[in-house]
This record gives C-alpha cells, structure tokens and sequence, in this order.
C-alpha cells in the first residue's frame, strides 16, 4: 500500500445529528465511550498498512483536530509517513471547501506533489472495519480506473443511497443518487448495491476528472461523470471484505484453542450514523452478548486518544437490594463511577456518575454527566457537561420529553449539552 494515499472527507456539518454537530463536526461526534466516529476510518487504514493520510476538515473543526494531534501523532516522517490535517486555504479561489469532490480539487498541488499511483477516498464518519489492501487487490485485479465499495441494502431502503447498477461482473453500468424507483442488484431483486463512499481511483483519472469539472461531489457529480469515458468497478463488501481475528475454539476435551480466523460478522459490518436513530442504533450494536460491531478484537484493534482517567467504580449493594452499584450488558469508559444505581444496555463514555437508585437503560451517556439519585433513564443520549436534577424521567413519557427535549422518530430522548448545569 506504499503507492496509496488516503483522504478522509472530514468536513461535515452532519446537520441530521443536531443537537451533536452543533459545536463539533459530525467525524468528531464520540463513539462507542472513548471514541470519536473519525476514529474508526482511521484505523482502518493503520490496519490495512497506509501510512499516507490526508484529513480534509472544514465545519467546526477544533475539537476534531485537537482529537487528532493527541491522539494520532504516531507517524515517522523520516520513513515517509504521515496524517495531515489540511483545511481549506483558498488555493484556488475565494470559496471554502464546496463538496467532497472540490475539497480535492482545492488540494491538488499536495497529490501531485507525492504522486501516487492510487488515491483511496473515505468518508470519516462510518462505522466499520474494512481491509483497504482487499480493495486494493480487488481494483488491481479487475484493471479498473475508479472502484466503489457498495453494500446489499434492501430496496426499500435505496432512495438514502447513491445507488450502482452492475452486470454480472460487477462492471459499473450505471448510478443513480438517491433514485425514488432503486434498481436492484444481479440475482437478487430485493436488494440494491449501495455505496458507502469508499472509493479507489488511479490519480491520474481523478486529476484528469476534477480538472476537467467544477462539479463538487463525488457521489452526485464525479461517479456518473466518470462513466462516459473510464471502467469502473463496484467491490461487493460483505463478500470480498474479510477481517481476521482471533477466536476460541473449544475441543472435544474441553480444552480450549485460540485460532485466526475471518470475523464474519465484524467483515460484513458497516453503518452510516447520518441521523440520531442511526447513530443510537450503532452504539447499541456495541453492547450485546456477541455485540455486532466487535471492539474487542486484538488483531484489528481500534486505536484513539485514550483521556487519563481512572478505572470504573461500582459501590453499593444493600442488603434488601434496594441499592445496587452495577452495569449488565454495557460499555463504561474509565472514571465512571455507578454508585447504587443500575446501567443496562448502555454506553457511558470518561467520567459519568451514576447515583444511588437511579436507572440507566438503552442509552449513550457522553462525558462529564451526572445522573442524580433517583433519575430512570431509557432510550436517550444525552451529550456531555450535563448534571441531570434527581427524580428527572426521560423516555418514559414522550409527550412531556417533547416539550423539553428533541425526540427522534423512533422515540430516542436527545439531551443537549450543558441542559443541566
């Protein structure tokens, strides 16, 4: 993967996450306790052995860069290796970065400068572990000029999506961006070929393409552009994506053996949190007994800025039970105390207190907040620096939570920042 370098779309504004975005870009929303959404793209690449990466940020930037210069500064340049943070500098004009594919096009001195053979481009706000080196081999193989990686959605689904028509090879014969009436994939009429905003593209064709337009998008603009003139390719993910992965194995003498093998379910994996629900339900995934998405795995770990806090702290178990300090089937970050109260289904991130009696279900707790004695918690978020008053309910009552609060469709309670202070 020498010859690659990878751009992280990082700019934006994620206005369908309010009130998450409104201080900080969607990429730098926490994921998952101690992460930030940006960081699971990252990854991705250190695992898949690109060392040459471009962050291209714009909306609200700070708290993403500051995220990233703590956490990620473990490049050698010495060796050719580097994360650049590069915002836009009207280079080449007096407007900000117009779209995905314009935030390139303001950056093309950078590329040509390094001239790679391959430009990798990702989104940096998906959840999802994906072997770039397979994609790689898959766009080698088959000579393609642009390959896009696209998952099986259902039909009814594909107006969210750009939407790919392929033959039988899976040469790209046509695209649609959010079509009302979706094409459905080969040999399957109940799904469509989605794309997830992962593309790979010889340079030279992106150049030739972005110079040759104004057009500001890849998905609306540059893709279906691209089909007149160039060969492209969409890399079926859940099939040809396969994440490696320690699992046990128990013999017919009750010992037990540790082997490497594909994570079937980690490989298939891969969720746009572009609204609360999506967002809510990705968090979720985390917390089940086989969760969907694995945080634990050794060998495709998730790297991020690790906060010094210290380890989490459960106190309290009456003996009526009446109070009782505990977490079932939850994530909690470090310097979380649950004193006397319940978690269940949850995700805590740095720092949150439980208080005695209080209840905390099927929710994502950000960093820095109280819940008071006696508060019953479902179904929320409730974001960071927020000191919830004793006795407060939310997601018990959706009618009186929608009068003080922003309750999604599905009925998720999302609490602001600093609400409570």
């Amino acid at each position: 993967m020498r010859n690659v370098i990878a751009l992280v779309m990082a700019g934006g504004k994620g206005e369908r996450l309010h009130p998450l975005t409104l201080d900080r870009s969607k990429p730098a929303v926490p994921f998952g306790g101690i992460y930030r959404i940006i960081d699971i793209t990252l990854s991705n690449c250190i695992n898949s052995n690109i060392y040459k990466i471009i962050i291209l940020p714009q909306y609200k930037a700070q708290s993403l860069v500051e995220h990233v210069e703590a956490g990620w500064n473990i490049f050698n340049y010495a060796l050719g290796h580097y994360m650049k943070i590069v915002h836009p500098q009207m280079r080449v004009g007096e407007d900000w970065y117009r779209g995905t594919a314009d935030s390139v096009r303001q950056n093309l001195y950078i590329i040509e400068r390094e001239a790679p053979e391959n430009l990798l481009i990702l989104s940096g706000d998906h959840v999802y572990k994906m072997n770039y080196a397979h994609f790689k081999a898959y766009h080698d193989e088959k000579g393609a000029d642009i390959s896009i990686s696209v998952i099986e959605v259902p039909v009814s689904q594909g107006p969210r999506f750009g939407i790919l028509e392929v033959g039988e090879d899976y040469k790209v014969t046509g695209f649609t961006e959010k079509p009302a009436h979706p094409k459905p994939m080969p040999g399957n009429s109940r799904y469509a070929l989605a794309s997830m905003g992962v593309y790979i593209f010889k340079t030279q064709v992106l150049l030739d393409l972005l110079k040759s337009s104004d057009k500001d998008d890849f998905g609306k603009d540059i893709i279906p552009m691209a089909l007149e003139k160039y060969s492209l390719y969409a890399f079926p993910y859940k099939k040809e994506n396969r994440i490696a992965d320690f699992v046990y194995k128990i013999k017919e003498d009750g010992s037990r053996v540790r082997h490497l093998e594909p994570h079937i379910q980690d490989s298939s994996y891969w969720r746009d949190v572009g609204d609360l629900d999506a967002y809510w339900n990705a968090n979720m995934d985390l917390t089940g007994v086989t969760p969907n998405f694995n945080l634990y795995g050794t060998k495709w770990p998730l790297r991020t800025f690790q906060m010094q806090y210290p380890p989490v702290k459960t106190i309290f178990r009456d003996a009526d039970s009446s109070r009782t300090g505990m977490a079932l089937d939850s994530i909690v970050s470090h310097g979380s105390i649950i004193s006397g109260g319940i978690v269940k289904n949850s995700v805590l991130s740095y720092n949150v207190f439980v208080r005695s009696w209080s209840e905390v279900q099927e929710s994502v707790i950000m960093a820095d907040v109280e819940i008071g004695r006696h508060c019953k918690i479902m179904k929320a978020i409730i974001d960071k620096a927020n000191r919830v008053p004793p006795h407060t309910e939310i997601g018990y009552n959706p009618e009186e939570d929608r009068k003080r609060y922003m309750v999604t469709p599905r009925g998720i309670v999302v609490v602001p920042k600093r609400t409570f202070e």
